[in-house]
């Protein structure tokens, strides 16, 4: 049979995805990456020439600006660093599944929880029931609430 510590120690060998491969290997990457720099030397140069600067100020630049942007493509192409890599911490589950009475069960003990759950927050929202706490006392239908009695008449309001 075998032991937890041995299936942890089996499982620390599994290759890491390396940040790298997803960052710049990917021809589409590459191509990024090498039109961050082109796009902000001319944005540099919009400074001296008048037709790059008309460009630079018209509205696709400024969408441009944020596709250009280095930390956009670091998210961008993270993106699948990220999930390959929380995929790695999870493994495939050793568990039996349930048979159909099995499942019926646990589906009714689950239904049956929630009805629970659901009575107990009905009865901490509704202000006509002292079992609510602040609503109950602040309510001016509760009798022990001095508002409920008129002081002038003693009577109700």
């Amino acid at each position: 049979m075998e032991t937890t510590i041995d299936r942890d120690l089996r499982d620390q060998n599994v290759a890491r995805p390396k940040l790298s491969a997803w960052l710049w290997r990917p021809w589409y990457a590459k191509l990024w990456w090498a039109a961050i720099p082109l796009w902000w030397m001319g944005m540099a140069a919009s400074t001296r020439i008048d037709a790059l600067e008309a460009f630079y100020r018209g509205g696709i630049a400024g969408y441009l600006n944020v596709l250009f942007f280095p930390m956009t493509a670091l998210m961008v192409l993270g993106v699948g660093y990220g999930r390959e890599r929380l995929d790695s911490f999870v493994g495939q589950g050793d568990g039996v599944p349930l048979s159909d009475e099995e499942g019926d069960a646990e589906r009714q003990r689950v239904w049956e929880e929630h009805e629970r759950m659901v009575e107990r927050s009905r009865v901490f929202a509704d202000p006509f029931d002292p079992r609510s706490g602040p609503l109950w006392i602040g309510n001016p239908s509760n009798p022990l609430n001095p508002d409920y009695v008129d002081p002038h008449t003693g009577r109700h309001r």
